[in-house]
């Protein structure tokens, strides 16, 4: 028979000796899970001995539980009213949040990506909307991302036919629609229930293909489980200390290989980055737990030192919480050789930064033909390094130092795209497709999946028009005539190229 328990009862297993928690009516036994726990131990035991679903949900894929406890952990459930008592202890203080909480604006009144955030902005909690904003220290990064491509001039030719044009290309050898794809977007259900499969579902009819976050809030197979036949999808992989995990997440990827076409390395966030906005929001969020708890019947010393040792830090934030367990020692020779070992897709290496670095992928690729298939230049929407470059920079980069990169492996790009005017400059530079992440998840908060649809239509309008305002009728016609580039040249990196040649485009048999 199932056990009852009341709320006083649950209330009492607050400590790292006895971690209690309840989920959807059930009360769960945590404890032996806490130092296993990839955020870390304190996020648990902020919220032991409480209703914790409301939290738990958005960020956790269904199925986890069981995958992570023992079956003995679900001690039984709790009783009905003492539920009620939990929940109100647990909303205490997202009341008034959700109390003010404005109607969403119909989608089709909504005419480009700054309303779609804003939108957005007005249906999500603070706790999400302060990890999608977030970025490092002062924002240089995420601001300088879309200000590069505003500096970026187009240059359009007349007389030409351009009753239609064509968007469609190809990613890694598989047919896409569009050159727009959907960049690593974590916990996408911190914004709607839909989540990453609703992102799926919204860009499923413009062909373009979704790199799934490591730190998706659904599982691989709940995301692509009603994707659209044909629809691209790739996983991206932040290693992790404790590589059998790495690997056994890559053996199931493996098996879902109809679906996922590559492996998207993720290197520009070797280590948790200071984001104030997200590291803030988790700050109160850990200050309304604690006030939301009953006093402590002991003397005012005891409560006093329980203060102490609650005190709110800055490692609460969602982004650093997701970093617990990334391994911080990748390197070209141990890394690379190991991933290959474990997968056969396509890899494709994100937060490529400099065109040092964008060289010895494409040298990686001669030397090791089927591994490294592509780079995504990214500075991690501006969320890692402050002041880090941003993605057209190093595109010109690449062209001024190495462009023999673009003819070995392909080029990617995401970070500051607003437009699809920024879309049309970055293919223009030589990318080959182009990725947006806030954009995505901004569109699911302002409605769902159908918010993604709208946000997707919105640029893929925009790259339509701009081509056939330029004289364009499909992506091959595009290239750096139809740009100048001279306000943002200024800008980049004139220390020479400081590259070592030696073999690199010769005969494999040649001496590398």
């Amino acid at each position: 028979m199932t056990k009852v328990f009341s709320a006083e009862e649950v209330a009492k297993h607050t400590s790292a000796e006895s971690c209690w928690v309840v989920l959807h009516g059930n009360v769960y036994d945590v404890t032996e899970f806490l130092p296993e726990h990839p955020g870390g131990s304190k996020i648990i035991l902020q919220l032991a001995g409480r209703d914790a679903t409301a939290e738990y949900d958005p960020i956790h894929p269904p199925g986890i539980l069981e995958e992570n406890l023992k079956p003995e952990a679900n001690l039984g459930v709790v009783d009905p009213e003492s539920l009620q008592k939990l929940h109100r202890q647990s909303t205490q203080g997202r009341a008034q949040e959700d109390e003010q909480k404005a109607p969403p604006p119909p989608l089709h009144t909504l005419l480009n990506l700054d309303e779609i955030e804003a939108a957005a902005k007005t249906q999500i909690s603070k706790k999400c909307w302060a990890y999608y904003f977030s970025a490092a220290d002062d924002l240089h990064s995420k601001a300088l991302n879309n200000l590069a491509y505003r500096n970026i001039l187009l240059r359009p030719r007349v007389f030409v036919d351009v009753t239609k044009a064509s968007t469609a290309t190809t990613l890694l050898g598989h047919p896409a629609s569009t050159p727009l794809y959907v960049s690593p977007a974590a916990m996408a259900r911190l914004a709607h229930p839909d989540g990453e499969a609703g992102i799926a579902r919204g860009v499923a009819r413009f062909g373009a293909m979704q790199l799934v976050s490591h730190n998706a809030s659904m599982t691989p197979e709940q995301i692509v489980a009603d994707a659209a036949p044909g629809q691209l999808f790739g996983w991206q992989l932040y290693v992790q200390t404790n590589r059998a995990k790495s690997e056994a997440m890559l053996a199931r990827v493996a098996r879902l290989r109809d679906r996922y076409r590559c492996v998207v390395l993720t290197l520009d966030a070797p280590v948790p980055s200071k984001r104030e906005h997200d590291e803030r929001a988790g700050i109160e969020a850990q200050l309304v737990v604690q006030s939301a708890r009953p006093p402590p019947p002991d003397a005012a010393g005891l409560q006093e030192e329980e203060t102490k040792k609650e005190k709110p830090d800055a490692n609460s934030g969602v982004g650093k919480q997701l970093f617990f367990g990334t391994a911080a020692d990748l390197t070209w020779e141990t890394t690379l050789p190991w991933l290959a070992a474990h997968t056969d897709l396509p890899i494709v290496l994100k937060g490529i930064q400099t065109h040092e670095d964008a060289y010895l992928a494409a040298r990686y690729a001669r030397r090791h033909p089927g591994t490294v298939r592509g780079i995504i230049l990214s500075n991690h929407g501006g969320r890692s390094l402050d002041t880090a470059p941003p993605a057209v920079h190093t595109l010109l980069e690449i062209r001024k130092y190495c462009p023999e990169v673009f003819d070995t492996i392909e080029v990617w790009v995401d970070g500051g795209i607003r437009r699809g005017t920024d879309v049309v400059k970055a293919l223009c530079l030589g990318a080959k497709a182009v990725g947006v992440g806030r954009a995505a998840l901004w569109g699911l908060g302002a409605g769902g999946w159908q918010g993604v649809d709208r946000t997707f239509d919105i640029l893929q309008g925009e790259i339509e028009t701009c081509m056939r305002m330029l004289g364009v009728k499909d992506l091959s016609e595009l290239g750096p005539r139809f740009i100048n580039t001279r306000m943002v040249e200024r800008d980049i990196f004139d220390g020479g190229a400081g590259l070592d040649r030696s073999g690199l485009w010769t005969s494999s048999r040649a001496k590398l």
